[in-house]
């Protein structure tokens, strides 16, 4: 099969740091000519995978919307002069980019992975089309634009074999915080629970650069950081990421938002690590009690769960998260779509 996966750009495909939809649209190409699929890439500018890649626009996420509107007229004419050249489009870049191909008879899929406008939903189906499937990262995710068209559930992926499953750590392991470092992810309470437990707290992630999140840094989180206890490891690489996850006894969620997925949850239970988490979002869907982690109502509760971290087999953990979550699960997931 002749399959093109679109991005937007602004990120290169795979992306050098931050960038986990851009990392997810790399896999799944990887994966699909792993699978014997001829593959095409449209992205931003520096994009790499084995098949062939189109690139277009520029990579930087703060460009204006005339350079967005060039994009888009770029990808019309892109896809309506090579409309025939594929039998599946996965688009995981703007819905409007389908729009001249709507109703042809190539197959195509949208992918979303945060919660999506309904407006856009009901303007393209008001349209006629024809082999369309929306698909989204979550449940959760799915019930925010299933109000029109056919729509599945697809979970986001990690390729499992980059990742090195640690069976045992020691009973003094710290806890893992690992994310964004703005307020909904829940940093301060991530440390107010290894605080009252009298763990040590690694932290990955990067510091926010909008204003107000960057005042809760400034303000709530970096006074707390202090070297012994409360450890800030700076933005970490997927090799650092490995190996502080793989050490740790628990990875705390505590968000306070509706996570469309939380790719973190997965990458701990890859390396046999258990995730306690906040009940939002997609979290009781990542997350079997007793199996890969806890589910939990509050700091309470996340602090009460982790007196049974070591009931959990780190070995089952990880197998349990590959049969949901491996690259290789899920790319069958969508070309069976």
């Amino acid at each position: 099969m002749k399959i093109l996966l679109i991005m937007d750009p602004g990120i290169a495909v795979p992306p050098p740091n931050y960038g986990g939809h851009e990392r997810l649209v790399y896999m799944f190409a990887e994966e699909y000519i792993k699978l014997g699929h001829e593959v095409t890439l449209l992205a931003g500018p520096n994009s790499v995978i084995s098949g062939k890649v189109y690139t277009f626009g520029v990579n930087n996420l703060q460009r204006s919307k005339w350079q967005k509107t060039k994009e888009l007229l770029f990808v019309w004419k892109f896809l309506y002069q090579k409309r025939k050249q594929f039998d599946l489009i996965h688009n995981f870049g703007r819905l409007a980019y389908l729009i001249p191909i709507l109703n042809g008879s190539v197959k195509k899929i949208m992918t979303y992975g945060r919660p999506v406008a309904q407006a856009g939903i009901k303007n393209i189906t008001a349209m006629a089309n024809q082999h369309l499937i929306f698909t989204a990262c979550s449940n959760y995710c799915v019930g925010t634009g299933n109000v029109a068209g056919r729509w599945e559930t697809v979970y986001n992926a990690i390729d499992f074999s980059k990742y090195k499953l640690q069976k045992n750590v020691e009973a003094n392991a710290p806890l893992m915080f690992l994310g964004r470092l703005d307020k909904i992810k829940g940093l301060h309470t991530a440390i107010q629970v290894a605080k009252a437990t009298d763990n040590k707290l690694w932290i990955g992630g990067n510091i926010p650069d909008t204003a107000d999140n960057y005042q809760y840094y400034k303000e709530t989180l970096e006074p707390q950081f202090d070297g012994e206890q409360i450890i800030y490891l700076g933005a970490l690489n997927d090799e650092q990421k490995n190996h502080y996850l793989g050490k740790a006894k628990a990875l705390l969620f505590p968000i306070e938002w509706d996570e469309p997925f939380g790719m973190v949850m997965v990458e701990a239970m890859a390396c046999g690590t258990p995730v306690i988490g906040f009940r939002r979002g997609s979290v009781p869907e990542v997350i079997a009690n007793g199996k890969n982690g806890f589910i939990v109502k509050n700091k309470e509760a996340m602090i009460q769960s982790l007196q049974e971290i070591t009931t959990i087999d780190r070995t089952a953990c990880r197998a349990f998260a590959f049969e949901k979550f491996d690259v290789s699960i899920i790319a069958k997931q969508y070309l069976n779509l």
